[in-house]
């Protein structure tokens, strides 16, 4: 396929939705986020990388960074944390504390905020650097050796992070962290306000896409694993709207209020799109739009 006409043409149908929805208020860093940038990329299995629009502008990854720390978990660690969370949506918002009080301190899944806590809590056990972790091997995979963490972001992040913090002391109050609660939300933090581009997050992305095999050519997991990961993104990657997104893009994907949106093609390839606004589940409203677009056009979904 000609993978540059196909994004030209997403991105010419999806500009009615550019500039709709309201970037993250809650994160002051975030919440002036310039509304009318849209950008997408592609990366295929073999390497090849295309964009369209602002493919090439940092912006803060997010939660997306949670289906990375996830898989870095089990890479490392096997099948051990799901003892500590579950695999099923919530259909409560990403921040709630609802369900941990009636389900023990056990989050229902590791995409919203209470379970990628637990996540980032146990690759800090595994690595003793869980942000720099994440770091060094989103650099290896996007080919991107200057990726940073923006102090500014983790340094609003920590100021407004009062529900966060409510979460992970519910957790440890159940046992179900291994760490201080404040060196767990440092690198939660930090996780989150790493910068990457379209075209960054489209290649890292290729793990997902090629089974578990790496940007170098090693093998980060096994098929067997990163089915379950990309599982795990369908039925729980867009919070509250995992359900529609499946329903109009049909691929496995996670969001962040960033502003971006990752999917993955198994065995094919991988994408990221990124626009602030964001709808009332923080997704992105364009992203969302041009996902759908791009799988309406291909014809490329896992159904």
């Amino acid at each position: 396929m000609d993978y540059r006409s196909i994004l030209a043409d997403v991105a010419s149908e999806v500009q009615p939705y550019i500039g709709r929805g309201q970037a993250a208020q809650y994160i002051p860093a975030l919440a002036n986020a310039e509304l009318g940038r849209f950008g997408m990329a592609l990366a295929d299995v073999d390497g090849d990388v295309v964009g369209v629009g602002d493919w090439e502008v940092p912006f803060s990854v997010q939660s997306i960074s949670k289906a990375f720390s996830l898989a870095l978990v089990l890479a490392r660690d096997g099948e051990g944390i799901w003892r500590r969370v579950g695999r099923e949506p919530s259909g409560n918002p990403f921040n709630s504390l609802v369900q941990l009080e009636h389900e023990n301190g056990i989050p229902r899944n590791p995409f919203i905020n209470a379970g990628a806590l637990v996540v980032t809590d146990r690759l800090q056990s595994l690595t003793g650097d869980a942000a720099g972790a994440m770091l060094e091997f989103l650099r290896a995979e996007s080919e991107n050796p200057h990726l940073a963490i923006d102090q500014a972001v983790v340094a609003s992040e920590s100021a407004h992070g009062d529900r966060n913090a409510a979460l992970a002391h519910f957790m440890a109050s159940y046992g179900n962290l291994e760490n201080p609660v404040a060196d767990v939300l440092h690198h939660y933090f930090s996780q989150c306000s790493i910068e990457m581009s379209c075209r960054d997050l489209a290649l890292a992305g290729r793990v997902m896409a090629r089974y578990g095999v790496r940007a170098d050519g090693s093998r980060l997991m096994s098929r067997r694993e990163i089915k379950r990961i990309n599982a795990v993104m369908l039925t729980c990657g867009t919070y509250d709207a995992a359900g529609d997104f499946a329903y109009r893009v049909g691929l496995p994907g996670k969001s962040g209020v960033g502003g971006g949106i990752i999917a993955v093609v198994p065995g094919r390839c991988s994408l990221c799109v990124w626009s602030p606004g964001l709808d009332t589940r923080g997704n992105s409203v364009a992203g969302v739009a041009a996902l759908d677009l791009f799988t309406t056009i291909t014809g490329w979904s896992v159904f």
